[in-house]
């Protein structure tokens, strides 16, 4: 079984938490031999690995529920990112897809596309990304590539010992949110929970990493769940299978090349 987001957990992502008041956590015992400028560089690297191909269920759960079948087309580089979503299923949604770019620090761009010819322009980053928990900006921007990072403690998630880094944007980075909280496993160097916070300082979402697997020698989240933005509502995303250095055509990302669903060459489908 191939499977998703490779290291590339921030693409998105919770379990459903009272997300009212603060987090408490300890002071390390053993505080990390490295800073958390440096733990933040190495995680940011391992989302910079060049293109994938993935398929994946997304199951919205709440008063709308849904479950879409969907694709995901990405190349990423230390300079910049192009992901493009696309829904395969259920057949009357098939076709509707969501580019997105980011250059540096810039603020992300994009399009929505809803068959039959309908392009709309993405000006608003917070808004749901195909009708789930997650907004626009939390499949493209990295904020482990801000420019204050900082150690909080530490504390346990399902039972691993985790190292909790805070990210705030600098002068220079441009974000819909004020802070991010990550739960880091230091063995496996993998995010195990990521909490998302407004300028003001309230927690909007928390992403969970639910099932973790091997792979290419690490390990990934083969299961995301997002919570916190609509009440007693979440949503599930599932990897099913992923395709390293994928070739595509810089028109798969453009206003014209998201219309075809098409998977690309060397995809396996």
């Amino acid at each position: 079984m191939m499977h998703l987001f490779h290291r590339n957990f921030f693409a998105i992502a919770v379990g459903i938490f009272g997300l009212a008041g603060p987090v408490f956590v300890r002071a390390a015992e053993n505080p990390p031999t490295i800073k958390a400028s440096e733990l933040a560089s190495r995680l940011s690297v391992l989302r910079q690995n060049g293109s994938s191909y993935v398929r994946l269920r997304l199951e919205v759960k709440g008063a709308s529920s849904q479950t879409l079948q969907l694709q995901i087309k990405e190349r990423r580089t230390k300079n910049g990112t192009e992901v493009v979503y696309q829904v395969l299923w259920p057949k009357e949604r098939k076709g509707e897809s969501v580019l997105l770019r980011m250059v540096g620090n810039r603020p992300a761009s994009g399009a929505v596309f809803v068959p039959p010819n309908q392009v709309n322009a993405i000006d608003d980053l917070k808004a749901s990304l195909l009708g789930s928990d997650l907004a626009y900006a939390d499949v493209i921007e990295d904020f482990f590539a801000w420019d204050q990072q900082l150690f909080l403690g530490t504390e346990e998630i399902d039972r691993v010992s985790c190292q909790i880094i805070e990210s705030k944007p600098g002068k220079s980075d441009r974000s819909i949110y004020g802070s991010v909280r990550s739960w880091v496993d230091m063995k496996r160097l993998l995010p195990l929970r990521v909490e998302k916070y407004s300028t003001s300082g309230q927690l909007v979402r928390r992403i969970d990493s639910t099932r973790v697997v091997s792979d290419d020698g690490g390990y990934i989240p083969a299961t995301l769940t997002v919570s916190g933005v609509r009440p007693s509502a979440s949503s599930i995303f599932e990897g099913s299978r992923i395709k390293h250095d994928v070739s595509f055509t810089d028109r798969d990302f453009t206003n014209e090349g998201i219309k075809d669903v098409a998977s690309p060459r060397g995809s396996g489908e």
